[in-house]
This record gives structure tokens, C-alpha cells and sequence, in this order.
């Protein structure tokens, strides 16, 4: 009987699953594993809500298993272990999903050389994507730097059988018969329970549920409501597709279905939506084309950008602390929920890089410490895109006025009360500069310095002094430098 082993990483569910779907097609016996990373844990704090999401969601695994009369074996441990397991269960294959991160292709790359020693072979397929690695490229035969030119492309070489359905649940009476087992607890590894324990947001089910709801309600406005954090105008999938609890192939399948059938407004939402879906493919791209993104600017003209550290800065930004009414709130957002909205990522990064002039790899970091749908390339692609260092950025002289997004997306204040409620009972007018109103707020009892603060900068001075100091910057680097720059677009 031909016997491998399944590898759970990033595709947590057991539907539509490219690699499962080999595995289970290709072999008499499958024996589903998952590892909790000791190499990825032992970095995290003990209050993780990723973690305790992606226990959640094996325990909605094993629930499924369990009912046909299999398990899947979990294990505590570093990435090794898969190649002890493999020999011990006299396997002859190791599937698994593709990883584009630079440590996981070299984790990977590893486990197949070991497993190769001993006659067990590695077999990785893509799933998270819809294309990967080189698929899309220029006239030239190489990667796209510039999103819109990808994105014509992308939908170009677009084809029913990039979005097929591979039915790996119509193949579970394969996997191995084992007796059923309790889960080890959160405790055990490590790590505590968290508050979203207490919420039904992870697993197949929850995916499949939002995305039902956004196909029925929220589809025909997205293009609108998506701009403003107060409306529940989004998918909220990120963190599904980042842990692979839904089918990104059945995700672009149903909504270009629906596309075809739609018209007007309903049509333009889907197409929007579509574009995300696009510009995920295109960051996990240039993260494998490129990974120097991972350390550095993706553009070399900014290199030895003189970036500030200011410890002090930082932590107002990372606490919501600014004196900027709708960044603070988007910063707690944050640290609640371990979510933040995505007009307000690009308001909050560019205050950080353009407005404190700090670090972009400082903000790069503290969002992938906080974020539940947290995924390399798409955390250092935005990132990079505020900064203006990296692939089809905003120009430099793009600077989000705090103020301005303040009044144009959060006009009644709605989701400004909500995370900052000192401001609960304040007129809407006082909420956008607030230190504007000073007299006002404290004959309401808030004393801006004391109950929440001043403004940490000036943003007018802020600005003017960026732009300086990216003027200066750019007149000193070397041409060839430029020219280099411009060619990779």
C-alpha cells in the first residue's frame, strides 16, 4: 500500500486543498500531521490570538476526522520532526502547500534534502495563490514592479483552470484509521487563551459563512464602503486566506461568477474586490522574486534612507498616544483587536514614516507582532508602499494629512468614539483637531496634555521637514543609483 504523509501549514481546512487533493488521489493511506513550530513560537508572547486561532481551527480538523474514524497527529516540536515521522511511519511522500517566505523555501529545502536520504519524497503545491513565483512576467521574461501592469496581465492569463476545485473531501475515507485523541492544550505549548476564544471567528465554517454574507450584502457597496472603517463594508477573509481556512481558487471562482451576472454597482464591487485578491498575489510575487524586501528597501536608492528611532515617538504610535484622534484609534483597533482597517493601515503607517519620519521596519514589525491575518508579503509590501521604498510606491511627496482622512472617511466620528471613548459625548467638529477646540473640550471635562494628549507633532512643520529631508536625500544619491531604479520599474 503506497502511504504518505500529510503536512498542515497554511491551509488549515480539509476542502478544496491542491496539495491534500494529490496526496489523498495519489496514495492508499494519508496520515495528516500538523506541527506547532517551536522556531516560530518561541518568538511570540504568550498571549498570542494567532496561535490560539490556528488551535482552533486543528480542533476543527480533528472534529472532522474524528467523525470518519481518522485523527491527525499533532506534535510540539521543530520542522524536523516531519522527517522523523516520515521514516517512523514508513511513508514513501511528504505533501504539503507551498511557502513563499525566503525561511520557509529554506526550511523546505532542507526537509526535502533529508527526506531524500532516505528515499521519502517531498512534493509541495501551490494553493494559497492563485498565481505564484514566476508565473506572470513582463516581455522580458521577468517579474512585474508595477501593480497595474500585473494586474492586466493577471487577468489576461486568467483561466477556469487556475480556479479549479480540487474535491480532497471527496477523498477522506483514505486517510489513516487512528483512535481518537484530546488536542493538546494552548497551556501545553506555551501559550494562553485569548479573547477570541470567546468569538466564532475561526475554521472553514466561520470562513464560509463571511464570505456568503459579503457575496449577499456586502458585494455591491465594497467599492464605497470599503473606505470607511465605522461600516462593516469588507470581507474580513485576511485572516482565512492568511491561514488557509478557505479556498482562495473558490473565493475568485464564485465572485467572477457573480461578476458575470452583475451589473452596475454590484459588477464594479466584485471587480474591486477581485483587485485585492490581486495585489495579494502580486506582494507574495515580488516577496519570492525579490526577498531582500524582507530586510531592506526593495528600491536600493533608499538603502541608507536616515531614518529615525525616536524610542519615545514610537511608543506614543504604538500605544495610540499621538494626539491625532483617528490614528490613536486606529492603533487600538490594533492592539484590541489584533486588527486594524485597511484605509487605516495606510493612514497609521504613512503618520509613522512620513509624519515621525521613523522607521519603516519599526512599524513593519510592531504590525507583524499584532496583526492576526499578519503574512510577510503583504505586511512588507504595505509597509514599503507608505514608505515610498518599494515596488510601485507612493511618491515620496504623498503624505496622508491626518485631518483630512479624519473628516472625508470618519465624518461623524463614529469609529473615533468607538475606540477612543473620552470623546463619547464630544461634538463631531471637535473630534478632527481636537487641539483646535482646547477651551471647549474642557468645559466638557477633557483637559487635552492630562485626559488624552497634545498632538506629539506639529504636522504642518512635519511635513514640510520630510519632504526636506527626502529632497536632500535624493539630490546625494548617485545617479546610477536612479537610473537602476527606474529601469526595475
Amino acid at each position: 500500500m503506497k502511504k504518505a504523509i500529510f503536512w498542515f501549514r497554511r491551509d488549515l481546512r480539509l476542502e478544496d486543498n491542491t496539495a491534500l487533493f494529490q496526496c489523498l488521489n495519489e496514495h492508499d493511506v494519508v496520515i495528516p500531521v500538523f506541527i506547532f513550530d517551536k522556531s516560530i513560537l518561541e518568538k511570540l508572547p504568550k498571549a498570542d490570538k494567532r496561535v490560539e486561532f490556528i488551535w482552533h481551527c486543528i480542533q476543527h480538523i480533528k472534529t472532522k476526522l474524528n467523525a470518519i474514524g481518522s485523527d491527525i497527529i499533532v506534535v510540539h516540536d521543530y520542522p524536523r520532526e516531519i522527517i522523523q515521522l516520515a521514516i517512523e511511519h514508513q511513508v514513501d511522500s511528504v505533501y504539503c502547500t507551498e511557502d513563499y517566505e525566503p525561511d520557509a523555501i529554506s526550511r523546505d529545502q532542507f526537509v526535502r534534502d533529508e527526506l531524500s536520504k532516505n528515499n521519502i519524497q517531498f512534493k509541495n503545491f501551490k494553493d494559497t495563490v492563485i498565481f505564484a513565483k514566476r508565473e506572470i512576467l513582463n516581455q522580458q521574461g521577468q517579474p512585474y514592479h508595477v501593480f497595474t501592469a500585473y494586474k492586466n496581465a493577471w487577468r489576461a492569463k486568467l483561466h477556469s483552470s487556475n480556479f479549479h476545485h480540487y474535491c480532497s473531501e471527496d477523498l477522506l475515507e483514505k486517510m489513516v484509521k487512528l483512535p481518537k485523541s484530546e488536542l493538546m492544550s494552548l497551556e501545553s505549548i506555551g501559550f494562553e487563551k485569548t479573547s477570541i476564544g470567546d468569538k466564532p471567528l475561526v475554521g472553514a465554517n466561520h470562513a464560509h459563512k463571511l464570505f456568503a454574507d459579503f457575496k449577499t450584502d456586502k458585494a455591491q457597496y465594497y467599492k464605497e464602503n470599503r473606505e470607511f472603517p465605522s461600516i462593516s463594508g469588507t470581507s474580513f477573509l485576511s485572516t482565512h486566506f492568511r491561514f488557509g481556512t478557505i479556498s482562495i481558487r473558490q473565493v475568485v471562482r464564485e465572485i467572477l461568477e457573480l461578476s458575470d451576472v452583475a451589473m452596475g454597482r454590484f459588477r464594479e464591487g466584485c471587480d474591486t474586490w477581485l483587485n485585492e485578491i490581486i495585489w495579494r498575489d502580486f506582494y507574495f510575487q515580488i516577496l519570492f522574486n525579490d526577498p531582500h524586501v524582507v530586510h531592506t528597501s526593495f528600491k536600493p536608492q533608499y538603502h541608507n534612507f536616515p531614518w529615525q528611532t525616536d524610542a519615545v515617538l514610537f511608543k506614543a504610535w504604538c500605544e495610540g498616544q499621538t494626539g491625532y484622534p483617528l490614528v490613536d484609534a486606529a492603533m487600538i483597533q490594533l492592539n484590541t483587536l489584533g486588527y486594524m482597517h485597511n484605509r487605516m493601515r495606510m493612514l497609521t503607517a504613512s503618520f509613522l514614516t512620513k509624519i515621525m519620519l521613523i522607521d519603516y521596519k519599526m512599524g513593519e514589525q510592531y504590525f507583524a507582532e499584532k496583526l492576526l491575518d499578519f503574512d510577510l508579503a503583504a505586511n512588507s509590501g504595505g509597509w514599503q508602499w507608505s514608505a515610498s521604498t518599494g515596488c510601485d510606491s507612493q511618491p515620496y511627496f504623498r503624505i496622508f494629512n491626518p485631518m483630512t482622512q479624519s473628516k472625508k472617511f470618519d465624518s461623524e466620528g463614529l469609529f473615533i468614539r468607538k475606540y477612543l471613548p473620552i470623546f463619547a459625548d464630544v461634538p463631531t467638529k471637535f473630534l478632527h483637531a481636537p487641539w483646535e477646540y482646547q477651551k471647549e473640550l474642557q468645559a466638557l471635562g477633557i483637559k487635552l496634555g492630562k485626559d488624552y494628549p497634545l498632538p506629539i507633532v506639529n504636522y504642518v512643520e512635519a511635513r514640510k521637514a520630510t519632504l526636506m529631508c527626502f529632497d536632500d536625500f535624493l539630490k546625494s544619491t548617485p545617479k546610477a543609483t536612479q537610473d537602476s531604479e527606474r529601469e526595475s520599474e
